[in-house]
C-alpha cells in the first residue's frame, strides 16, 4: 500500500536536519521513489492486462509489503500493544487508504493506460484540497485554485483529445495488441470514473490517517499492521467475488515480479526513502517530485510496452504537471502568510 503519507505526518513534527552534505542524496532518493512508482504502475498494467485477478494482486502485494516492513518495525522496538480504539482506526485506515482506493485504481488502470492512470496518483493532493473545500477545512486561495483548474483541465485534455500519434521509437515488448487498444478506447469513460473515485478515496485517507498516528504513534508498526489488515481485507473481498483457485495461483511469471516489486520497492522502499527525506528536508519536500512519476510512466510505458504517445497526451500531461507545481507553490506560500498573521 501507499504509506508515504503516514511517514510524512509522523515526521512533520520534527525539525528538518542540517542540509549540509545532503545536497544530492535527497533529490536522488526522491527520483528513485518516483521511478519505483512508474515501475509499479507499468508492471501492474501488464499483470492486470494479462488476466491477473485484481484482488489477488492487492492481497499478495499488501501481505508481502507487511513482511518487508516488519524488520524496520522490529528496529523501532518490540511489538506495541494495540487497544480496541487503535485497532478500529487501523482497520478503517486499511479500508479507506488501501482496500477501496487501490481496488478502484487497479480496475481503472485495466480500462485505460498506464500513463493516463499515473496522472490520477499525482492529483491526489488536489483531490484532497477540493474535498477540504467542500468540508470547509480550507480557505479558497487564487494560487492553489489556479493549479487545480490547470491540472483538471490537463486531465480532461488527455481523456478527450488524442491528436496526432507520435512514433518516436519501437517498443521493447509488444504488449498492446490492436484488440486491447480497442478495448481501452471503449472503456475509457468507466476507467476514468474509477480513477477519479480512487483519487477522492485517497483524499479521504489523507484527512483521517493522522488520527491513526495519534492513537497509535509507532509509524513502522502502524504501517505494517495497516498493510497486514489491508491484505486480509482484499483477500476476503476477492474470495467472495471469485472462488476459483486458479485466480489465486502465482507462478514464476510477470505476476510474481509485480507482487515482489510492489511490496518491496513501491511500499517498503518508498516509505523508508520518503521518511528519510522528510527528516532531512521537511514534509513539503517529497511532493515536489511527484510529477516526475507521470513523465517516467509516459516515457517508459512507450519504450517498454508500446503505449501510445499523442499530441493530446503530451499537452495534457504538461498541463497537469504545471498545475500541480502551481498548486504546491501556492500551498507553500500559505504557510508563511498564516505565520505572519
Amino acid at each position: 500500500m501507499d504509506v508515504e503519507a503516514a511517514g510524512v505526518s509522523a515526521a512533520a513534527v520534527a525539525p528538518p536536519a542540517s542540509r549540509a552534505g545532503w545536497d544530492w542524496k535527497a533529490p536522488a532518493a526522491m527520483v528513485v521513489v518516483q521511478l519505483s512508482n512508474a515501475g509499479m504502475v507499468l508492471l501492474s498494467k501488464v499483470a492486470i492486462g494479462g488476466g491477473m485477478f485484481v484482488f489477488a494482486l492487492l492481497a499478495y502485494r499488501s501481505l508481502f509489503g507487511a513482511a518487508i516492513i516488519l524488520p524496520l518495525a522490529l528496529l523501532q522496538g518490540k511489538w506495541k500493544e494495540v487497544d480496541w480504539n487503535a485497532a478500529g482506526w487501523i482497520f478503517l485506515n486499511a479500508f479507506v487508504g488501501y482496500a477501496v482506493p487501490m481496488s478502484l485504481y487497479y480496475y481503472g488502470l485495466g480500462d485505460t493506460t498506464a500513463s493516463y492512470a499515473a496522472i490520477f496518483l499525482n492529483i491526489i493532493p488536489i483531490a484532497t484540497f477540493i474535498l477540504s473545500l467542500i468540508l470547509r477545512m480550507e480557505a479558497l486561495q487564487i494560487r492553489t485554485m489556479a493549479g487545480v483548474v490547470l491540472s483538471v483541465g490537463g486531465t480532461m485534455l488527455v481523456s478527450l483529445y488524442k491528436g496526432k500519434l507520435l512514433h518516436l521509437w519501437n517498443p521493447v515488448f509488444h504488449y498492446h495488441s490492436e484488440q486491447q487498444h480497442m478495448i481501452g478506447e471503449s472503456h475509457q469513460l468507466p476507467g476514468t470514473i474509477l480513477l477519479v473515485a480512487s483519487s477522492f478515496m485517497f483524499a479521504c485517507w489523507y484527512l483521517i490517517q493522522s488520527k491513526v498516528l495519534k492513537v497509535y504513534p509507532y509509524k513502522y508498526w502502524s504501517s505494517m499492521a495497516t498493510c497486514l489488515v489491508g491484505g486480509f481485507q482484499t483477500a476476503v473481498a476477492g474470495v467472495i467475488l471469485k472462488r476459483d483457485k486458479d485466480a489465486w495461483k502465482i507462478g514464476w511469471d510477470i505476476n510474481l515480479v509485480t507482487i515482489v516489486y510492489s511490496g518491496a520497492l513501491a511500499t517498503a522502499g518508498k516509505y523508508s526513502l520518503n521518511s528519510w527525506a522528510v527528516a532531512k528536508r521537511g514534509p513539503a519536500y517529497p511532493p515536489i517530485f511527484s510529477p516526475l512519476s507521470v513523465v517516467f510512466t509516459v516515457v517508459l510505458g512507450s519504450i517498454f510496452i508500446g503505449e501510445d504517445i499523442t499530441v493530446g497526451s503530451l499537452l495534457g500531461t504538461t498541463m497537469v504537471i504545471a498545475g500541480l507545481y502551481i498548486f504546491l507553490w501556492g500551498k507553500a506560500k500559505e504557510v508563511p502568510e498564516k505565520c505572519a498573521r
